[in-house]
């Protein structure tokens, strides 16, 4: 994988489905984007299949059908007009039997309504706007001139047929028999019992049963809970969360414990009816939980023994409050309140980006979000059910969920609000014609092959069939394919352009990374990830201004389009966005924030940097692909990009690579001199550290000579210190080179070099334990051990929830603003008390998300005894430089961690690198071997030579 690859893809996240600037960053000047002979490459402007923003000028308008025949004619004014003359002076008319998608009902018919394949014309129902609106215009029957068909009736009728089958097997009417199961909440009465629809009296409403959930265990006195526990409700006014709230409590305990919550939809109207009309309930566990934090099914039973205050009785608020009870409980038919929880969390975002960044947005986007607030709850289910697919297109009648109870009126409440868009036969372009034909099955796919006359074999697969079918469009032989595909497909829906550009807008604000998404909000609910407490203390703002947030934005299109384009190996696409970042790169320029500098990242200069830095390993490494063949040399465009990244970010960690790699590659170039002044200059460079300034090093001794160099550096006895080397032997398992060296151990099993080597220092090297860790022990001693620090409290590192460390947690700003916290607590460790803060903080926050820390490699045993045998003097030293520089010395670190003790409180402490048969040691591990010598630590590198 390219240098910078892997974060640009944790930077990404979740590739978009629609780019809003694709076609302007595509049309930006372009420096790098040249052929082998150095021509510059064309522009592709194919407009983004998903921006419905401005239909009436795109390219999509290229055809259009005709009123009169249906035939498909270029959308020009005059070709039209000719075109309409032409069918008019035939007599031509608009046949009755041609059909619109508008009377192909949306929903199953009933049994009793006759059914007929001639549809008659209705009135045409409006849109929000081009391209927004779920209903397609029209659906028109394959004209009798068609090339393709040869007997119009037998088509025509196959079409209706294939029309109107998504009414037979239609989400709604598979809704409306489903079979409900999961124990949901809903009034349920027995034989003995009075029935749920029917609208109850006050004076009977002894032995109704209402079946609901107890939710809120979390808050809960009793953890464990038996079937067939008796409960009671009482009303919790003082519930500062939810006024309305209903407490469960267990009638079997002497002390009456709390066990949780009735659901807030039900207390709404519940809460209201205790009050005023002083009822009870009593009611049983139906199911016991398998867990303490599960929701728990009841029934509960009025207790109809305290009677009305007849004086203030309200017959038709009664019965309105027992309706809407009804409605709260058949809502969440079939599906427990959990199953609601993402409905919740996306609003929760939506009101948090509403509330928290409302000046980078504009009135019109403001409203658009806030409407989703208003929307009801089956319109809210369907709409985040749909975002989280892959889509982009929908079939709608194959689009179920159980807690969507009428997806119908759902989906045009979406529609006309702007959320949702549908297929538009008559602006269908090549990219929507590959998705729809895609979303069809195999053998509807065959079928429409048939009705085409079209040569399909059995072993033809899906690829070969939606490419024939393309090109039949593409070529004109069948211009009517969109509305035949729509007729077998149904209605297919998408999220519109608008509604994907702000959702993700407000992912982006909520999470402040492109790795978390909703499914962040699933993981704490299940109680699978725990997050940190810490206090959130906001002074400063993330982007300033709009133009800074669009301007970001902008640039991580560009992130995308590169990732997108190494994945595919389109070496061009890679190059223009390289060239376009490029063009971005301006001198002068810093990726810091005087006030606010851990910011940076946030900015779209810094994203542009990103992509800059990739394209150099781009470029060095399509140089030594084609090396051998006549090709521009690319280390020049390489040396310029690098020259243009360290002239304009002068304060960026980054700047030892960047000038790594410019000296390396004015040595490939043949400029030895310019090669060596360029590292001797970035010695003097305060940002260049750990393996990068031990590279820079390094070459300077090599380079540097006589006669370029008399003098000897300074640092030449430092770096050229011995390291001390034990060499053992292995049996090899293989011997290929590029794989990753096997080898069998004492037990006769395969394994790697690491494990060999704990092997031999369990044994003969001197009765080590140990782990193969790298960097991960490590990583996970300095969290337990800085816990406190970390998510201490510093204004603007915390802005979500959902954060397992500080944003500025791995820059020089962490350091800076907790020093005397941190030297005050690396003292202590320093003087022995490692240990015990260990102990105290794995006790405290075991299962707790921190970066860096990982719960289940490493036992506290193991913890324990590495921080007590390396010592507080060196445990201190190193938490200093990762506390001062997290970003450089959180990698490369030895292999193995091996301890002994000498007491029962005392021992000591090797870090061992391992190296298999050719290798050596890299800059970053050498710097970290020296860098562990001058803190008192015993290192030694382990070479296994094969027997």
């Amino acid at each position: 994988m390219l240098k910078g690859r892997e974060s640009l893809v944790r930077l990404v996240g979740k590739r978009r489905r629609f780019l809003p600037n694709r076609l302007a960053i595509l049309e930006s000047t372009l420096n790098l984007c040249s052929d082998d002979h150095c021509n510059p490459l064309p522009v592709e402007k194919n407009l983004d299949p998903y921006d419905d923003r401005d239909i009436e000028s795109s390219s999509s308008r290229k055809y259009v059908t005709c009123p009169v025949c249906s035939c498909r004619v270029n959308g020009e004014d005059s070709t039209i007009n000719s075109h309409l003359d032409e069918c008019l002076s035939r007599g031509t008319k608009r046949k009755l039997t041609q059909s619109t998608l508008l009377q192909l009902n949306f929903y199953s018919r009933s049994k009793d309504q006759p059914q007929s394949h001639v549809l008659k014309s209705e009135k045409k129902e409006s849109s929000v706007g081009p391209g927004d609106g779920l209903m397609p215009s029209t659906v028109h029957k394959l004209p009798k001139d068609a090339s393709c068909i040869e007997n119009d009736e037998i088509i025509c009728e196959s079409l209706v047929e294939c029309a109107m089958r998504p009414q037979k097997d239609c989400l709604f009417d598979a809704l409306n028999h489903c079979e409900r199961t999961n124990g949901a909440s809903e009034i349920c009465c027995s034989p003995k019992n009075k029935t749920s629809g029917m609208l109850v009296a006050r004076d009977d409403l002894s032995g109704l049963i209402l079946q609901t959930f107890i939710v809120g265990r979390k808050f809960s006195d009793e953890k464990e809970l038996n079937l067939g526990e008796r409960i009671s409700l009482e009303r919790d006014p003082t519930n500062v969360k939810d006024p309305n709230a209903i407490k469960v409590i267990s009638a079997d305990s002497e002390c009456c414990k709390m066990l949780g919550y009735l659901p807030r939809e039900l207390t709404k109207f519940l809460s209201p009816l205790i009050e005023k009309y002083c009822l009870s309930f009593k009611g049983l566990v139906t199911t016991a939980p398998r867990s303490s934090v599960d929701v728990v099914p009841i029934e509960v039973m009025c207790d109809n023994n305290k009677l009305f205050h007849e004086n203030n009785f309200d017959d038709e608020e009664f019965k309105s409050l027992w309706t809407s009870i009804q409605k709260a409980i058949d809502s969440t038919k079939n599906f427990t309140p959990n199953a609601l929880k993402y409905q919740k969390n996306f609003s929760v975002l939506i009101q948090e980006v509403l509330q928290s960044y409302s000046h980078l947005l504009s009135g019109d986007e403001k409203h658009f979000l806030d409407v989703f607030s208003s929307l009801s709850d089956d319109s809210q289910r369907l709409f985040i059910r749909l975002y989280l697919r892959k889509g982009p297109w929908f079939r709608m009648s194959c689009t179920s969920y159980k807690e969507v109870l009428d997806p119908k009126r759902a989906a045009e409440e979406l529609s006309e609000a702007g959320y949702l868009c549908c297929f538009d036969t008559t602006e269908a372009d090549n990219t929507d014609m590959i998705q729809i034909l895609n979303i069809l099955t195999v053998s509807e796919l065959r079928e429409v092959m048939r009705m085409l006359k079209k040569n399909c074999n059995s072993s033809m697969r899906k690829d070969d069939l939606v490419a024939s079918l393309l090109s039949a469009y593409e070529d004109g032989s069948c211009p009517l394919l969109p509305d035949l595909i729509l007729g077998i497909a149904g209605i297919c829906a998408r999220i519109s352009s608008k509604a994907e550009l702000l959702i993700w807008r407000a992912e982006r604000l909520f999470f402040l990374n492109g790795e978390q998404d909703l499914s962040a909000f699933l993981l704490v609910d299940m109680g699978v990830v725990k997050y940190p407490t810490y206090s959130c203390i906001v002074s400063d703002q993330i982007f300033l201004d709009r133009n800074d947030l669009l301007a970001y934005e902008e640039a991580m299109e560009v992130a995308q389009l590169i990732d997108q384009a190494l994945d595919e190996k389109d070496d061009k696409m890679i190059l223009r966005c390289v060239s376009v970042a490029d063009s971005h790169v301006q001198p002068n320029q810093c990726t810091t924030s005087e006030s606010v500098p851990f910011f940076s990242c946030f900015s779209a200069s810094w994203i542009y940097s990103k992509v800059v830095s990739l394209g150099v390993s781009f470029l060095e490494r399509e140089n030594r692909a084609k090396k051998e063949r006549v090709f521009l040399s690319r280390y020049n465009d390489a040396v310029l990009l690098l020259k243009r990244l360290l002239n304009c970010y002068t304060r960026d960690g980054r700047r030892g690579y960047w000038t790594l790699r410019l000296s390396i590659d004015l040595e490939h170039l043949g400029y030895p001199s310019e090669s060596l002044l360029v590292a001797e200059h970035g010695l003097l460079d305060p940002w260049v550290r750990a393996g990068s300034r031990m590279g820079l090093q390094r070459r300077i001794l090599r380079l540097g000579k006589p006669p370029r160099r008399w003098k000897i550096p300074s640092f030449a006895e430092s770096i050229n210190r011995k390291i001390t080397e034990v060499r053992i032997q292995g049996r090899p398992l293989n011997r290929e080179t590029g794989m990753k060296s096997r080898f069998y151990g004492e037990s006769g099993e395969q394994c790697s070099v690491e494990q060999l080597a704990l092997e031999y220092y369990s044994g003969e090297g001197g009765g080590w334990q140990g782990v193969h860790s790298e960097s991960g022990i490590w990583l996970t001693i300095f969290g337990l051990l800085l816990w406190d620090v970390i998510f201490s409290d510093v204004p603007n590192v915390f802005r979500t929830k959902f954060q397992t460390a500080p944003l500025d947690f791995g820059t020089d700003s962490f350091y800076i603003l907790r020093q005397n916290s941190i030297e005050s607590q690396l003292q202590k460790i320093q003087d022995g008390m490692g240990e015990e803060i260990l102990i105290t903080s794995w006790e405290s926050h075991k299962g707790t998300s921190c970066n860096g820390v990982n719960w289940d490699r490493h036992s506290l045993a193991e913890l324990r005894a590495a921080v007590t045998c390396i010592g507080g003097p060196c445990m201190a030293s190193l938490c200093r430089h990762l506390a001062q520089d997290y970003r450089s010395w959180s990698s490369g670190m030895p292999d193995l961690l091996l301890w002994r003790f000498n007491s029962e409180y005392s021992g000591e402490a090797k870090l061992v690198e391992v190296k298999g048969p050719k290798d050596r040691l890299s800059e970053q591990q050498r710097a970290w071997m020296l860098l562990l010598m001058d803190c008192g630590f015993i290192t030694e590198v382990c070479k296994i030579t094969p027997c």
